[in-house]
């Protein structure tokens, strides 16, 4: 669908900063996604764009019903893991594990899809089934020691269903895999590693910080002392003054 110059401008407009602020200021990043909704509700990058931002908010249903929209006007299967995991949030991982076995995700490129298994191992999860979802997790991707986009987030979900199972050296082995391929710091493996091995990280501004406090803390009692002992000083001068014969 195409819109007037004007009206598309201002859509752009306003689809740039969800895009710039959804990370930052998922909030605001949805504000701007309900102008753009306002504006062309009818074109499908911005229902997919108002999808994003009610995802990031945690909003699932209202998220939903945007990809839903989305997938009808293109026709596309490229939303279906998010779709999936919209369920997950909404309290129905059996919707997401159905999802899963449907025939959209066989049109799924191999990202897709690795999101797809991503999803569904969280939707076991949720249902209690560990066991379950490590199975799910692996996978000639998880295999593979070639490194993809998607390669740190599927090591890693690897690991941390292994640590909550109670595998640990297995989940030490696999944060430390993903910790090798999150070049983009898109997970905490190096946390979670540090967490397991008893490793407590101390922030350098907040020492700074007491130190600074601690200093100024020892420079104002070392001034009151001294203005303390000038006016002892003073003090003992008037007492001394008391004590003269004065002058007739």
């Amino acid at each position: 669908m195409s819109l007037p110059k004007t009206l598309a401008e201002d859509v752009a407009r306003n689809l740039v900063m969800v895009a710039r602020l959804i990370d930052e200021d998922p909030e605001q990043a949805y504000a701007y996604s309900r102008i753009a909704l306002r504006l062309a509700s009818r074109v499908a990058a911005v229902r997919e764009a108002a999808g994003f931002a009610a995802y990031a908010t945690q909003k699932y249903s209202e998220a939903l019903a945007e990809f839903r929209a989305a997938k009808r006007m293109t026709g596309s299967v490229e939303l279906w893991p998010v779709m999936a995991d919209c369920e997950r949030g909404l309290g129905r991982p059996e919707r997401a594990m159905a999802m899963a076995g449907e025939p959209e995700v066989q049109k799924l490129d191999k990202a897709g899809q690795v999101e797809m298994r991503l999803v569904a191992a969280g939707a076991r999860r949720d249902m209690g089934q560990l066991d379950a979802a490590i199975v799910t997790l692996q996978s000639s991707e998880l295999a593979s020691n070639a490194v993809h986009p998607w390669t740190a987030r599927l090591r890693y979900a690897y690991a941390d269903a292994l640590l909550a199972a109670g595998r640990e050296d297995e989940a030490r082995e696999w944060f430390g895999k993903a910790l090798e391929a999150d070049k983009d710091g898109s997970t905490d493996a190096s946390d979670r590693l540090a967490e397991m091995d008893g490793v407590e990280f101390v922030d350098a501004l907040d020492e700074d910080e007491d130190e600074d406090r601690a200093a100024i803390g020892t420079d104002a009692a070392s001034e009151s002392a001294a203005t303390a002992k000038g006016g002892d000083s003073e003090d003992d001068e008037d007492d001394e003054d008391e004590d003269r014969p004065s002058k007739a």
